[in-house]
């Protein structure tokens, strides 16, 4: 009886064993073809991106340093002007503020960076900032929220028209203005941003480098500044009457909270809190220091004298110089990209005269022709060493890279000044550029705004 139940049960479980093993087959392979368990891990499921506190603190300190650096522009700006002048143009920087950031809600973030068609705009799927909340969005960053991104790229947005306006400054009537800003944010700014560092931008797609601006905010604001200083015309009495700067005090105020506010807007482009941040930062401060030497010995050695004026202008060179190199270059590169930015840039803003357009404020000379050569610059000393995302340049055994600078900056060139063009000759035709003869002698401040900068 034993030996029939001992027989029953082995039965019972060779069954049991062939019913598992029809329920979960296994896939016979050779040993020497299967890895152990230990050797190759499944492979985990990706964590979904999470917030970095110290990235997020980042970049939120770097957009506030931009968005200071608007209200800079306006006292660097309104230092350069006649006394009469001095609120027409620090209106002109700080009314963008407003202007820009309403517009960039509704939908020019969306057109700048939101989904792309057609690799030249981006889609309206982010109007109103819609889909756009405090989760990161992986395509931009994946350590800081969504918001975050885009407060940082909207100060971008609100300097950039700002910077046009030194070339039509002491003439532009206030309600074209408003007008201007909101037309060429829309066609000019809000495509080349999206060209540029949109995903799936063509520019972008095409390999192209501009760490922080030097086609999206420096090339399209000084070739628009160009289209503008021939469309507006010279000012009355322009080189015939004294158009000295009436207080260049306020001018190097305004300078150097521009150098203070560029370490966000060139160490926060990083979009982390780290060595590539740290880079941008130090190679910043280098080039600056170096342009404002070298347009002051330039212009020592052109004129006798060493101005104040002259140190400041360089000073700012250096910083549109270095911008789009900021993040692909390091310490001696910078110190080269700064000291040829001052003495071309220099050279470039004597040149206005005898080229016959009237640039007020030197925004062609200094942001066109610096962001012209900082783009070039970027195609000869960008190296991966610095950081790997990027491209080596020609200095470093790759000459494909600057071919596609030049590309990027030609593109950027025409595609600035011919929609500028047409920008300003419809305003022209429609409502007018220019304020009249008599608001002009009496100046912006009392024409425009009804008051006065100083109770003298």
């Amino acid at each position: 009886m034993k030996r029939i139940l001992s027989v029953l049960i082995l039965v019972c479980m060779v069954a049991m064993a062939g019913a598992l093993s029809a329920e979960e087959p296994k896939l016979e392979v050779p040993l020497q073809q299967t890895p152990s368990v230990e050797a190759q891990p499944a492979p985990a499921v990706a964590a979904p991106p999470k917030v970095d506190t110290g990235d997020t603190a980042w970049v939120l300190i770097s957009a506030a340093l931009v968005m200071l650096m608007t209200p800079g522009l306006a006292l660097f700006y309104g230092g350069m002007v006649r006394r009469k002048n001095v609120l027409g143009t620090i209106m002109q920087s700080f009314i963008a503020l407003g202007v820009i950031t309403i517009i960039w809600v509704l939908y020019g973030y969306s057109l700048a960076f939101g989904p792309d068609i057609g690799h030249i705009i981006g889609s309206l799927d982010w109007i109103g900032l819609n889909g756009v909340g405090l989760e990161p969005n992986p395509d931009y960053s994946a350590t800081i929220p969504h918001q975050a991104f885009m407060i940082f790229q909207m100060m971008f947005a609100v300097i950039t028209p700002a910077l046009i306006t030194g070339a039509f400054a002491e003439r532009f009537k206030f309600k074209t203005y408003l007008l201007f800003l909101i037309l060429w944010a829309t066609f000019v700014y809000f495509p080349l941003a999206h060209w540029v560092w949109g995903i799936g931008g063509w520019i972008r797609n095409l390999g192209a480098l501009d760490f922080a601006g030097g086609l999206v905010v420096h090339i399209s604001s000084g070739l628009s500044a160009l289209a503008a200083a021939v469309v507006v015309g010279k000012r009355r009495g322009h080189g015939i009457e004294n158009m000295a700067p009436h207080n260049l005090t306020m001018t190097l105020l305004g300078a150097a909270l521009l150098w203070f506010g560029w370490f966000g807007f060139n160490g926060g482009s990083a979009v982390a809190s780290g060595s590539l941040a740290t880079s941008a930062f130090v190679v910043t401060h280098i080039a600056t220091a170096a342009a404002a030497l070298s347009w002051m010995m330039a212009e020592w050695i052109y004129r006798g004298k060493a101005t104040v004026l002259g140190a400041a202008s360089g000073a700012v060179a250096g910083l549109v110089a270095i911008t789009p190199a900021s993040g692909f270059v390091g310490p001696l590169p910078a110190v080269l990209i700064g000291s040829v930015a001052g003495a071309v840039c220099y050279i470039a803003v004597n040149l206005k005269n005898k080229l016959g357009y009237d640039d007020s404020l030197d925004a062609v000379g200094v942001h066109g022709v610096g962001g012209t050569w900082g783009a070039i610059a970027t195609g000869l000393f960008a190296s991966k060493v610095i950081n790997s995302a990027g491209n080596d340049g020609l200095f470093f055994g790759n000459a494909s890279l600057l071919w596609k600078q030049l590309i990027s900056v030609g593109a950027a060139w025409v595609y600035s000044f011919v929609v500028t063009l047409i920008i300003l000759k419809v305003l022209d035709w429609t409502i007018g550029l220019r304020v009249s003869e008599e608001d002009e002698s009496d100046g912006l401040d009392l024409s425009q705004h009804g008051e006065s900068g100083y109770m003298l």
